[in-house]
This record gives structure tokens, sequence and C-alpha cells, in this order.
């Protein structure tokens, strides 16, 4: 990943890597930034954005190891790492060490698929009801609006190219507790397709080449980057020696 942080040149480090890079499945490809989309990240430093109260945070914002993860909901390798990462903050959330901070990171533009077409139609649009969501509930009810999407999202294929059905986004509001009418006029108004599109140049800003794509931030501010739906193994192992070099 470009831009990142040199990653600890210590042996632990070298482990870590190698655990995360070895195996790395494919994951879906971003297209080239428009000229205008170049532009805005010429303008902002190449650096991963400080993870803050704006951000939709899982867990201890002060954990000792941060992972942030730049995601699209409609693709396939997203929501087998969605569930990784559920598991690992099942394990390593209640003590305060891991927090997961979600960027949307939606591939809904042209040239995303290999005819010049759009490979994930809907995935901004979903993005925006995910923020909907924590616009009216707050950070628990992201979560769990979040969660909802990707067990219901099916894989996008030949035969689903859009992906999930979009009458069911009111559907996942209503699971979610929230009110109904509200969402709808919030996702119908667009009110949060800038933030969205923020997002992507954020990650575009950082040399995301895909999705999913997270840095894990150590103890020590170092950033490394993970890569695709890493399995849940790797994700551990990693965790494991960042923790017990720290003790």
């Amino acid at each position: 990943m470009e831009n990142q942080s040199k990653v600890l040149n210590i042996p632990t480090a070298i482990i870590i890597a190698g655990a995360i890079i070895a195996g790395s499945v494919i994951y879906t490809m971003k297209p080239s930034p428009s000229a205008n989309q170049a532009a805005a990240i010429g303008s902002q430093q190449m650096q991963l954005k400080p993870v803050s109260s704006a951000d939709h945070i899982l867990g201890n914002p002060d954990a000792k190891i941060k992972i942030v993860e730049y995601s699209d909901p409609a693709c396939p390798f997203c929501k087998v790492f969605h569930n990784t990462m559920r598991k690992i903050m099942n394990e390593y959330g209640k003590s305060g060490d891991v927090a997961w901070i979600y960027r949307s990171f939606p591939i809904d533009k042209p040239g995303t698929r290999p005819d010049g077409g759009i490979l994930h139609p809907n995935a901004g649009r979903e993005s925006q009801a995910m923020e909907c969501a924590a616009a009216l509930g707050g950070n628990d009810k992201f979560w769990v609006y979040t969660n909802r999407l990707y067990e219901i999202t099916p894989s996008v294929t030949s035969t689903s190219p859009d992906g999930l059905d979009q009458k069911e986004l009111p559907k996942i509001a209503e699971f979610a507790g929230l009110d109904v009418a509200e969402f709808k006029i919030c996702l119908d108004s667009g009110r949060y397709k800038d933030k969205v599109e923020a997002s992507y140049l954020d990650g575009l800003n950082i040399g995301i080449q895909g999705t999913p794509s997270s840095i894990l931030i150590t103890p020590a501010g170092k950033q490394i980057p993970i890569e695709g739906a890493q399995p849940y193994e790797s994700i551990k192992q990693s965790i494991d020696a960042l923790l017990a070099e720290g003790k």
C-alpha cells in the first residue's frame, strides 16, 4: 500500500507483516480517479486521516490497537472480512485492546468493470444509508444497521449484479429500531452523499487499491497495511504479537 508509515523494524514486525500479507485473497479493484477527484487528492497530504469522534468506531476509542477499514457494502470480499472483524471484536473488543473503525469506499464509479461499466452501482447509496442510521440512532445503531446490511447482502454475481435489493434498506432501518419515515427522508435526500464521497477520496489519498483494505495502527502508532479479506487467524496472530510485545 502506498504512502504508509514504515512498518516496525523489529522481528515482530516481520512476523506481523508476513501474516497479514501471506495468502491475501483477490479483492475488488478501484477505478482510476477522475480529473476532479485527482485534483481533490492532490490538494491533500498523503497520510491516513487520524481516527476521531467523527469516525464509526466499535470498541474502545483509546484501544491499544486500531484497525481502520475502507469497505464497500456490495463487495463480497468485504462481506467475508466484515464477519472476520466481528469475530476479532468479540475476542478483543470487550477487553478494550482493539477498536474497529469503519470508513466507506464504495466502488460505484464508471470503469470498475472490464467493459467500462459500474461494478457496484448501489454501493454509494448503501453507504449513505449507513450514515443515515448513524445520524438517526448514533454509533450503536450504525453498527446494528451495518451488520444487518452485510448479513443479508447477496454476493454480486452475473445473476445478482446489483447485489442487495434497495427495497431492503428501509427494512434494515426498521430492524435496527430506527424511525423508518425519517430514515427514508434522509436517504432520499442524498444528505450524506458528499460525506461518503469524501471518505472515498480519503481512501484514494492514502493509496487504497481495492476493498476491503485496512490499516492496523500499532500501540506505537505505526501503520501496517492489511490488503484483502485476510483470514481471522492472520489478524489474530498479528494482534497477539503486538499485545505480547507491549507487555
